[in-house]
């Protein structure tokens, strides 16, 4: 199966920028999209053979996820447990009969870590929800998680060591996760790759290629031995963040 994922930076905006000619020839068996930025009530556009599962932000123009997918799902449930973070729109499951597919659009800590505490509480908030889940079904995760694990995952490393997405309280969440049952798939497969997944729209940062990687594909261990490839489709325009995709056995 084909999965991809993309935060697209306002859908809207990303359909006038080249978004169908991508969609269309990835023919993902489930593609997932974050920050629509839009109501699913204000689209005036449809995806033919695919069913759509909106998670919409209170606020309008803000955050929102969306999974467009080819085979409808058992169940769809919205948020993580008891429906946390569905007032922003931020994750969006889908239950099949041998695996969940979630997406996620992971809250940014801001500039000025003034929204740190809040982020870190996700994160724990995330894990229980991710491990939940695991109990019953193999899980694939995707999205915007909004942090760059590692040195090699962004350009200037040690002058962002105190900025939203490079904290220490951020990678921290992310190892933990891992290290209770989850695989970053790209990592695993090209454990010395550097490619990267958002870049800034300030000093031409993309031409230069100072980016991070911020955007994953991650898969219960107990799938390692299904995956095929993890793929970043970094030279695809249209938003700031690049879409990532997975192939895997199921």
């Amino acid at each position: 199966m084909k999965f991809v994922s993309w935060n697209v930076n306002g859908l809207r905006a990303c359909l006038k920028k080249g978004f169908l000619d991508f969609f269309n020839a990835q023919d993902a068996d489930i593609f997932a999209i974050q920050e629509t930025k839009m109501q699913e009530s204000q689209k005036d556009f449809h995806f033919p053979g695919y069913f759509e599962y909106w998670n919409s932000a209170d606020k309008l123009g803000y955050s929102g996820t969306l999974i467009l997918t080819k085979k409808e799902p058992l169940n769809v449930h919205y948020g993580l447990l008891d429906g946390k973070y569905n007032d922003e729109g931020r994750a969006i499951t889908l239950e099949y009969d041998n695996f969940y597919f979630v997406t996620l659009y992971s809250p940014n800590a801001q500039r000025g870590l003034t929204r740190l505490d809040y982020r870190i509480e996700y994160e724990a908030h995330l894990r229980e929800y991710l491990h939940y889940l695991d109990q019953y079904k193999p899980v694939i995760v995707c999205g915007d998680m909004n942090v760059a694990h590692r040195e090699i995952d962004l350009k200037n490393p040690k002058e962002n060591e105190r900025n939203a997405g490079y904290t220490i309280e951020e990678r921290t969440e992310f190892t933990k996760l891992l290290q209770t049952g989850f695989i970053d798939t790209f990592r695993y497969l090209y454990p010395n790759t550097i490619k990267y997944t958002w870049w800034s729209y300030m000093f031409n940062a993309r031409a230069k290629n100072i980016g991070w990687r911020i955007d994953y594909f991650l898969i219960s261990e107990r799938l390692k031995d299904r995956l095929v490839d993890s793929l970043i489709f970094d030279e695809v325009l249209g938003s700031d963040h690049c879409p990532v995709g997975l192939i895997i056995e199921l």
